[in-house]
This record gives C-alpha cells, structure tokens and sequence, in this order.
C-alpha cells in the first residue's frame, strides 16, 4: 500500500431536517390545531486519531465525506430523527486545515476527537408557532445547512526515530538491513520521495527523504523532509563514508561539511531540533579497508565534539552483519 502523507478532501456536516406544518385530526374534533414537528439536526463531523500511519491511503479515491442529514418532522408533534454524526479516522499526528475558514486542528494523541464541522439546526414545525392570538398558524422553518469545506489533511510522522542525511547517504538501505522494510534503493539522488516506515521490535523507524542547502527555506523536498524530522523522538544522522573518500580526491563535501549542512538545515527550519537526541551513523563503511572508516569516523569525533562522551556514533555497513545486530542492540536499549 502507497504512503500517503497529505492529502485535500471535501467534507460536509448533514443539513437540518425542515419543520412542517400538519393538523390534529381526531375524531370527533374538528379544529385539532397545528401538530407539526421540528426538523432533525444534522449530523457533526469529527475527525478522530487512530494509530495507522498508512490510513490516509484508503482515501485516495475518496473525494468528499458527507454526514447524514436531518428527518424532516412528521405529523402528531413527532420530531426529526437527528442525523449519525460522521467520525473521519486520521493517523495519530494529523494536522487539518479548513482551507475556507483557516481554522487548524491537531490530533497527537490515540483516541482523541475534535468536532471540525458542525451539522445544521432542523427547523420549526408550525405547532411552535401557535399562540392566543393565531390558532392556526402556517409558519414553518426549513433546517439550516450542516457547515461544510475543503481541508487540506497533512500528517507529521511520530517515529521513535528518523534516518535523516543528504540523498544518497544510504538511509533507505539501512532501515531495509535493520527492519526488512523494503524500502525502494537505488544508485541516484532523491530515490525516497515519501517517507517509508519500518518495525524495529516496536518502535517506528523513518527513513525521511533525503535534503539539500537550502530545504530549511524550502528547496528541494524541503518542508517534506523537515516536518517529519521535527516529530520523531531520536535523529539517526547518516553520513556516507563515501563523501570523504570523494573530498580526499579534490571534490567539494566532505564529512564535516556534510555534517554541518545537515545541522544548519534543521535549526534554521525550527530551533527545538537543534536540541533533539541524535546518534551518528557513518554509512557504506564497506568501501574502504576494514578499519580505514572507523579511523576516519574517530577523527571526524573528536575534532568536532572533543570529549564529550555521550554522543554517540556506529560505523556501518549494510554488508556487514554483526556492525548492524550491534546498531539494532543498541537502539532497542536506547528507545527502551
């Protein structure tokens, strides 16, 4: 099933049913009076927060959500049935947007509920309208329209942790060797353009689409990316071996650079990520000599953080087995 992570839809609460006009007729009394009865609500549209991240894919061939409208009222004062109300299920962490009105509405937590639109008033039978001075009253008022509109759905990913890095950097490849997710690979820029998911024990890794400078403004998948990023709990930070191998050769981008492109991405795109838990892992570990990478990786460490002793960092290759059971380990320990 396709990940779908935005999408716009058109939602309408259920009309009020009308109130009518209608006479007591019994026996033997000729002049019952006015016995219409009022028109039932319509129904209220509420969205609701369930835990599937994919239930936006059941809706792409659904264009409009409609409640149920009101009864119109009966004859003998007998009132409208009042219509169901309509309970829209969204992933946990979906933003809603009422394109007509601005109005925005966030469910974070399972179970929660919101009311984002509300059904109409049914309307006045004629027997509301009898008074001392007008026994036969013909007034009568329809029900009113249920409120309706475009809403723009777009849901922010609750990971446990997010593999975040330039295109290419191999974070599609290592969720696949940590989580047997199946996420698309390939040898070129940009192959993720939706984020893919995988189970590690419980706890929901995402492998977010790749960025370049400048997504924190809004270039390349830009605000794609980042908003996914500022919902997870813990930043896997991959940095592929291979951008220092290339920098050794005269290219432009190696791991430092790439680093801190990453790092001044995400904190001109919002400062809570600066502060956000993130382990470093250097990636496609396999295209040097065993221990040339980790050398490098060192280096890279210490120059940057000094001692601090509690950043962590893993050299990686999806080749090698044991370097990532050891990953696995330690991130089911760290995520608890």
């Amino acid at each position: 099933m396709a990940f779908i992570d935005e999408m716009t839809i058109r939602i309408k609460a259920g009309n009020g049913g009308d109130g009518v006009v209608r006479w007591l007729h019994e026996k033997f009394k000729e002049f019952g009076g006015p016995s219409g009865g009022n028109g039932g609500k319509g129904g209220h549209v509420f969205a609701k927060a369930v835990r599937d991240t994919w239930l936006l894919s059941r809706y792409r061939h659904t264009k409009e959500f409609v409640a149920q409208n009101g009864q119109h009222g009966g004859g003998r004062s007998m009132h409208g049935a009042n219509g169901e109300d309509l309970f829209i299920e969204v992933p946990v962490g979906t933003i809603l947007t009422n394109l007509e009105t601005g109005e925005v509405f966030r469910l974070d937590e399972e179970g929660q509920e919101t009311m984002i639109l509300k059904g109409g008033n049914g309307g006045l039978g004629n027997e509301n309208f009898k008074s001392s001075t007008n026994q036969t009253p013909e007034e009568h008022t329809l029900g009113k329209a249920g409120e309706e509109g475009n809403f723009h759905i777009e849901v922010e990913i609750i990971a446990s942790a997010g593999l975040i890095g330039l295109p290419n950097a191999g974070k599609s490849s290592l969720l696949n060797a940590l989580t047997r997710a199946e996420a698309k690979v390939g040898a070129y820029q940009f192959t993720t353009l939706e984020p893919n998911l995988g189970d590690l024990y419980g706890h929901i890794l995402a492998d977010i689409p790749g960025l370049i400078e400048g997504a924190g403004e809004g270039k390349g998948l830009g605000h794609k990316f980042l908003r996914h990023v500022k919902r997870t709990k813990m930043l896997l930070h991959c940095i592929s071996i291979e951008n220092e191998i290339e920098s050794m050769g005269g290219k432009e981008g190696g791991i430092e650079e790439v680093y801190n492109t990453i790092r001044a991405e995400l904190e001109t795109f919002d400062d809570e990520l600066e502060n956000k838990e993130e382990i470093i892992l250097f990636t496609k570990s396999d295209l040097l000599e065993p221990g040339e990478a980790k050398g490098i990786a060192d280096k890279f460490m210490k120059a940057r953080f000094g001692s601090n002793a509690d950043k962590k960092y893993f050299v990686v290759s999806v080749y090698d087995v044991d370097a990532i059971k050891n990953l696995s380990d330690e991130l089911v320990k760290i995520l608890g």
